[in-house]
């Protein structure tokens, strides 16, 4: 049975891929994008919503039924954001996503395109670790069906784009170093891309996925 789908961060590196997995796989029948803007996709399975406030859905309810899978992709990498808005970003906004849809779609899966080091104590001295750690939490408390949680290292990105910051700029410098030493380290997108949604579609034994379980997924 071809199951509907809603997805954030499609127009990103990771949630871009993800979305033409989905459209192009014969599991998906829909796509429900949230986004801020509009954009300039035109595809059978695709329905674009532009969300203005990513703290309120009340006004989109009716999108939230019959969901069966969330990919959430949507996030602010460290440095480019003051520390309040960067809290809000990755925990406020899929937390308020994830109660909005649970209340239409309990047995749901959910996706979370998280980060390496999330900390679940909640006690990390970096900001980063401890907001992922506690929307892993959250999210993982609210009882979907399921709820996966998938950490990269640096992800490499096989088109060239502007790299958010220098430590990004660095890294895809140093990628073949990083990729010398070991699994743990990096992952490419498409890599990353594949093990989402093949988790998404057919589940997995762990809730948290990191690097090293991420490169086993290729289609």
């Amino acid at each position: 049975m071809s199951k509907r789908v809603i997805i954030t961060g499609s127009t990103g590196m990771i949630g871009g891929l993800v979305l033409k997995l989905c459209l192009e796989s014969n599991d998906i029948s829909e796509v429900v994008a949230l986004v801020r803007r509009a954009g300039n996709i035109n595809h059978s399975k695709y329905k674009e919503v532009v969300v203005t406030d990513f703290l309120d859905y009340t006004n989109h309810q009716q999108y939230f039924k019959e969901i069966e899978i969330i990919f959430y992709c949507l996030g602010a990498y460290t440095g480019t954001v003051p520390a309040e808005e960067f809290r809000v970003i990755n925990y406020d906004y899929p937390l308020s996503l994830a109660k909005a849809i649970r209340e239409k779609s309990p047995n749901a899966t959910f996706c979370l395109l998280s980060g390496q080091g999330a900390d679940r104590t909640e006690k990390s001295t970096m900001q980063f670790a401890r907001d992922k750690g506690a929307i892993e939490n959250a999210l993982s408390s609210l009882y979907f069906k399921a709820f996966y949680s998938f950490r990269p290292g640096y992800i490499y990105p096989t088109k060239k784009r502007k790299e958010p910051n220098f430590f990004y700029t660095l890294s895809r410098f140093l990628y073949p170093i990083l990729k010398l030493m070991g699994n743990n380290l990096s992952i490419t997108d498409h890599q990353l891309a594949n093990a989402m949604f093949t988790v998404g579609i057919n589940g997995y034994s762990n809730e948290v996925l990191e690097n090293k379980d991420m490169r086993m997924f290729q289609l």
